[in-house]
């Protein structure tokens, strides 16, 4: 059992403590594992210099709120590592005006993704609801469990690096499986399955192909990783069926499918676009609305009964329908 967990909201600072070191524990395993020599406890201090162009010893100390003597032993490790330079105020000789040297730009140039995919993690890993801030951190902990901070942060860096391999490729009867348990998966994780999606899935050649439609699949390497459909619709074709595999989400490979789709409709000369969602996706509604799709009134009897937004997209807005 784990002591600190049991002591309750007594134990916070504790607790937060505890996080605190092990985040930074594991952040230097990032860092280590992509060569990059760097100190995570150096970060606060160095992204206000970064941001700043031109910043002194007490500015830096208001910032953070720390003590004068924090503030100037970091600063010394930063020069001792030859990524910041100062130079003396010109008024006041006292004052010296801390910069990055040549090599803290470089040095910004080659973390910058790493600090991006940190941020990605921790958001990933805190976005969710709790009762109370040891509820929240009790949670927080039970993940690092499952998946350390470090082992997430590596894979999302790797994944970034190889999106662009992703390839886009069609219909092959030997990947039915996949477009089955990639929406099946993705239905149960945020809906449920309901009649009609079984009847569509378990039959792509019926409802899809053979009416002319088309259903693509994103790979990496030799592994389907994603799906999407067109499927023929009262006259047009209703962009559906997407679904991105649990490990691979958040790369971009939804939009990737999706603009492949639009480009795909334009160059069949198509005029719309439809698809059916929910509000309750608020981040695939962003992304539906980023791509142009609007909202327009949902039918009486949309096929599907999680459906509470209609979108269309006007592939050719200038060409009279």
């Amino acid at each position: 059992m784990d002591t600190l967990q049991g002591l309750g909201e007594i134990s916070m600072g504790s607790r937060l403590k505890r996080i605190s070191e092990y985040l930074m524990r594991e952040t230097q395993v990032v860092y280590d594992t992509f060569n990059i020599n760097f100190d995570p406890y150096l970060f606060p201090t160095f992204k206000i210099i970064k941001n700043r162009n031109g910043v002194t010893n007490t500015e830096i100390n208001n910032c953070l709120r720390t003590t004068q003597p924090a503030t100037t032993q970091t600063i010394n490790k930063l020069l001792k590592k030859n990524l910041i330079l100062y130079k003396e105020h010109d008024i006041d000789k006292r004052k010296k005006i801390f910069y990055l040297s040549n090599e803290g730009i470089k040095l910004v140039k080659e973390v910058s993704p790493i600090w991006e995919s940190i941020e990605y993690i921790i958001k990933k890993y805190t976005g969710f609801e709790s009762k109370s801030l040891i509820e929240h951190l009790n949670i927080l902990e039970s993940q690092f469990e499952e998946k350390s901070f470090s082992k997430a942060i590596i894979e999302h860096i790797k994944m970034k690096d190889i999106k662009d391999t992703i390839d886009i490729t069609s219909y092959k009867k030997e990947y039915d499986t996949h477009f089955y348990e990639l929406n099946i998966e993705w239905l149960r994780t945020f809906f449920y399955v309901e009649p009609y999606d079984e009847e569509v899935l378990r039959n792509p050649k019926k409802y899809i192909l053979d009416k002319n439609g088309y259903i693509f699949f994103a790979k990496l390497n030799d592994t389907i990783v994603g799906t999407v459909a067109l499927m023929p619709k009262d006259g047009i074709y209703e962009l559906t069926k997407m679904a991105v595999s649990p490990k691979h989400r958040g790369y971009k490979i939804g939009q990737k499918l999706m603009q492949h789709c639009i480009d795909f409709a334009r160059d069949l000369d198509l005029d719309i676009l439809i698809l059916y969602s929910n509000t309750l996706l608020e981040n695939a509604i962003y992304i539906y609305r980023k791509y142009g799709f609007v909202e327009i009134p949902v039918e009486e009897n949309c096929p599907y009964e999680r459906c509470n937004i209609k979108m269309e997209l006007k592939l050719n807005p200038l060409k009279p329908l």
